[in-house]
């Protein structure tokens, strides 16, 4: 697929970070896209936004809709097809996710499966909805979002990432046991899988508020006292703060992971988008991807033995694999 003019695109996650990055520079580009996310209001900001900068004759459309329900996903689908007027579609981005479920052992089962069910039933859902159009086109890309938790799953020592590795494990499975079930049975559409390391995104706040977490900065002492020992669980040096310092660190917190990246989320859709293009299968993001991936191959059977990578990390990068990634 050497051009994305005149194509249709599905992007899910689509109201912030990776995915409003992904509809925008499609749009630009000259494809039209059908974007979806669990956020309502931020998705109808996407399509807005880009709708405003689009190519002639390009259209964008937002949807609100939540991947891990499958009939939501099948609205998606019905509401898409009637407003694009399409029968066919050329792209699929199976972008959205979320973080948490950090401890199998600790974390509440339904957190745990809230998080599984975004990141990888939500994949599943959109496979089996989407993947019938991309047959009936001419050509066609299913490009799955893993992580580099797909391939190395934690975050740095004392800190598991049980569900989301185990959801990133599976999409990435899943997306590479299609490359042949394409090849023979569908073999003008191909698949691709993405594992971007530490990009700039709005994730974490975005997560915690699907988990259940308001915003920090909107709540009330009191209400911020009343979650305090849930942030502590998640990880947070919250146990000895003030509500106000609180409040202040939540906010650096989330700004630093999104703009202290070593990538940012335009970045990546950029790297996504040339990958698709020049018929590249395993999308790496970021030099920490790259790096624990060498690593990671290098010596499976030590992928948890935090002072070999140490070593590793010092010799190939000189920091540590955990501060790479």
């Amino acid at each position: 697929m050497e051009s994305f003019a005149g194509k249709i695109a599905v992007v899910t996650g689509g109201g912030s970070g990776m995915g409003r990055e992904l509809v925008r520079q499609l749009a630009v580009q000259g494809c039209s896209v059908a974007a979806c996310d669990i956020n309502a209001d931020t998705i109808a900001e996407t399509a807005a936004l880009v709708q405003g900068e689009a190519a002639a004759g390009v259209r964008v459309t937002g949807h609100h809709c939540d991947v891990a329900d499958e009939t939501q996903v099948q609205r998606f689908r019905d509401e898409l097809t009637e407003a694009h007027g399409a029968d066919h579609l050329d792209l699929v981005f199976s972008n959205a996710g979320i973080g948490g479920g950090g401890s199998f052992v600790t974390a509440p089962r339904q957190e745990w499966e809230r998080v599984f069910g975004i990141d990888f039933w939500g994949t599943y859902h959109c496979a089996r909805t989407f993947l019938p159009l991309l047959i009936a086109g001419t050509e066609g890309v299913l490009v799955n979002t893993s992580s580099v938790n797909g391939f190395w799953a934690a975050l740095f020592p004392g800190a598991p990432q049980n569900a989301y590795s185990t959801a990133k494990f599976a999409v990435r499975g899943f997306t590479e046991g299609l490359i042949e079930d394409l090849r023979v049975h569908a073999p003008h559409v191909r698949v691709a899988v993405v594992m971007p390391g530490h990009v700039g995104t709005d994730i974490v706040a975005n997560s915690l508020r699907i988990l259940g977490v308001p915003d920090l900065e909107r709540m009330s002492d009191a209400e911020l006292d009343a979650v305090r020992p849930e942030l502590v669980r998640r990880g947070f040096p919250a146990a000895d703060q003030s509500p106000a310092e609180l409040r202040k660190l939540w906010v650096q917190i989330n700004a630093d992971f999104r703009d202290k990246a070593p990538v940012s989320a335009a970045q990546a859709a950029t790297v996504i988008l040339d990958a698709i293009r020049a018929g590249t299968w395993r999308i790496l993001i970021g030099e920490d991807a790259r790096a624990l991936d060498r690593m990671v191959r290098a010596d499976p059977v030590a992928a948890y033995d935090w002072e070999a990578l140490t070593r590793q990390a010092g010799q190939q990068a000189g920091q540590s694999v955990w501060d790479a990634s």
